[in-house]
């Protein structure tokens, strides 16, 4: 089984923040400070914290902001920037991105939320899975805002509910993903694509799994969420 310091990692973090705009306006997401840090820093950590030496920036609004702040290494980390010059959505990106890209599976996040799950357990949990794609859910207590996802006993995902259709405790895909290079190669490269409406809704059934986890998350997309991180990282300092 490969160790984490051999895998790569993929951020996500070209996104507009168009709805965090009210809060957060001269910078994209990842920079949007929280307790005197930008958001960024807060993944990194905790990819240096698991092992991970090589990560791979997906950026596109702002760009140039991001390679400013970090540059090429953070910690003992090496950064890689793939820019996208128009939209590509969270698939389109990624895909983008595949020849920076130099392990076989990747470890994919969100560049706008953060989960305190076990990673280690999840990436153990997907070569134990043997599956082609394995999305990390996090239980919270209203998955209105969010959609759900579920799974059956041997952690197949069998069905996503969009965001509106629940609501109550459930779990929901936390934006962190192991996947194979040859779904990431099967991506179209030459429009927008998303990963949770136009791929994975399609790989179920076919070598889509899912790992459960119980870690607080948070999503920065939105202000109200925004303001609530200063609160929630306050012991990550």
């Amino acid at each position: 089984m490969p160790c984490l310091k051999d895998t790569s990692a993929v951020i996500l973090a070209g996104g507009m923040g168009t709805r965090l705009r009210e809060a957060v306006s001269d910078r994209p997401k990842v920079l949007a400070e929280i307790n005197g840090r930008p958001f960024l820093a807060f993944l990194l950590d905790r990819l240096v914290d698991v092992g991970i030496k090589r990560v791979v920036l997906c950026t596109g609004y702002m760009s140039e902001m991001i390679l400013d702040v970090f540059g090429d290494s953070y910690r003992n980390m090496s950064l890689f920037y793939s820019r996208e010059r128009a939209p590509l959505g969270t698939g389109g990106a990624l895909r983008l991105a595949l020849p920076l890209i130099d392990s076989d599976p990747v470890l994919v996040m969100n560049g706008d939320s953060y989960c305190d799950a076990n990673l280690k357990q999840f990436v153990d949990q997907h070569h134990a899975y043997n599956s082609k794609v394995t999305l990390l859910l996090v239980q919270i207590e209203d998955v209105s805002r969010y959609g759900s996802v579920d799974v059956d006993n041997a952690g197949r995902v069998i069905s996503f509910w969009e965001k509106g259709n629940q609501s109550g405790t459930g779990m929901i895909n936390a934006g962190i993903y192991m996947m194979g290079k040859n779904v990431i190669e099967s991506i179209p490269s030459d429009r927008p694509v998303s990963l949770e409406r136009d791929i994975f809704p399609k790989m179920i059934g076919n070598g889509l799994c899912a790992s459960k986890h119980f870690g607080r998350f948070i999503d920065i997309g939105i202000p109200s969420d925004y303001y609530a991180a200063s609160l929630f990282f306050a012991n990550f300092s």
